[in-house]
């Protein structure tokens, strides 16, 4: 049983620590950021993310007063540069883009982190618009063409995207089974080489996010569907999946975030400069050119975004047998 000095002391001696401890985080709000920040950019370079996320970083750099640099970590669609922010230092000098497919990675067992704990949330961004297109001499004048075909040829249709279980192959996975229809998938680093694949001729279509508008617009592509819950505005007249009957959305939100165990200080800092940054003109700019809707949620929303996210991704992954895709 402890004396009553004792306890006095242990009092004492953790309201000083507490006290301490207030002090230091005081000084900290007042003196971080002392040097450039690192921001882990997990695709290639060029890529509509690669675009947005330096747009962003651009602005933030002058709201912090400090170098914001991106930093291309591409591969593993996109779980190399999430492993590389989920171990990095939290001190606030490693940031980067967690791509919101870690909640489908980290159960497929490709990703050793837990999205609902192993990462300190920023902000959600912006959303993308994703879509199928072909090339202008294509046979495939509608979606509906590319359907019938695949339909009297199981498997042989191939078609572009980003990397094996990210949002591009799912999507169009989920298109595949609403269709009832067999496509051949051809998996590139990123979107920027996915694009290349359909321009050269080596695949027949493309399932990327809107880096085919400026070829689209250019007659060089055609866009047979977009995959959100409305139309583009850039491309009315193009149809949504769920125009033409199949219940497929993907919006694959863009987000911000840093190490677990980030002072609350440094946390409360790059909060509020990257809501300034996915306010401000500039940032709208890029993202109309980019076709990317502004989705913005604080830290604290967006991690609850992302765990409602995984629990959506466990029954997902069951329904299209990705652990049998993985393999």
């Amino acid at each position: 049983m402890t004396s009553p000095r004792t306890r006095r002391r242990d009092f004492v001696l953790g309201a000083l620590g507490a006290a301490a401890l207030g002090a230091s985080s005081r000084l900290l709000a007042q003196t971080w950021p002392e040097r450039p920040i690192t921001f882990i950019c997990p695709w290639p370079a060029g890529g509509t993310a690669d675009q947005s996320m330096r747009a962003l970083c651009t602005v933030a750099s002058r709201i912090l007063g400090q170098a914001v640099a991106v930093e291309n970590r591409a591969g593993a669609s996109g779980m190399i540069g999430a492993k590389a922010l989920a171990s990095a230092r939290p001190d606030g000098y490693t940031i980067g883009q967690i791509p919101i497919s870690v909640t489908r990675f980290s159960q497929l067992g490709t990703l050793a982190v837990d999205p609902r704990k192993d990462f300190t949330y920023i902000a959600r961004t912006s959303g993308q618009t994703f879509g199928i297109a072909v090339a202008a001499h294509s046979p495939y004048k509608t979606l509906q063409d590319l359907v019938a075909a695949a339909k009297a040829k199981p498997g042989t249709i191939t078609y572009a995207h980003a990397g094996v279980g990210g949002a591009t192959h799912v999507g169009m996975e989920e298109f595949a089974a609403a269709a009832g229809i067999q496509l051949s998938h051809v998996p590139y680093k990123g979107g920027a080489e996915a694009l290349q694949g359909v321009l050269g001729g080596h695949v027949d279509a493309l399932a990327d996010s809107s880096s085919w508008a400026p070829h689209v617009e250019a007659g060089k592509l055609r866009l047979l569907a977009t995959w959100g819950e409305q139309r583009t505005p850039r491309f009315k007249d193009v149809p949504t999946l769920k125009d033409l009957g199949y219940p497929v959305v993907v919006d694959a939100p863009n987000g911000i975030g840093a190490p677990k165990g980030l002072p609350p200080a440094v946390e409360a800092k790059l909060r509020e400069a990257f809501r300034q940054a996915v306010a401000s003109p500039e940032f709208k700019a890029v993202a109309d050119r980019l076709d990317a809707p502004l989705l913005y949620l604080d830290g604290p929303d967006y991690a609850q975004y992302v765990s409602a996210v995984y629990q959506k991704e466990t029954a997902l992954i069951d329904k299209l047998k990705l652990r049998d895709l993985m393999r």
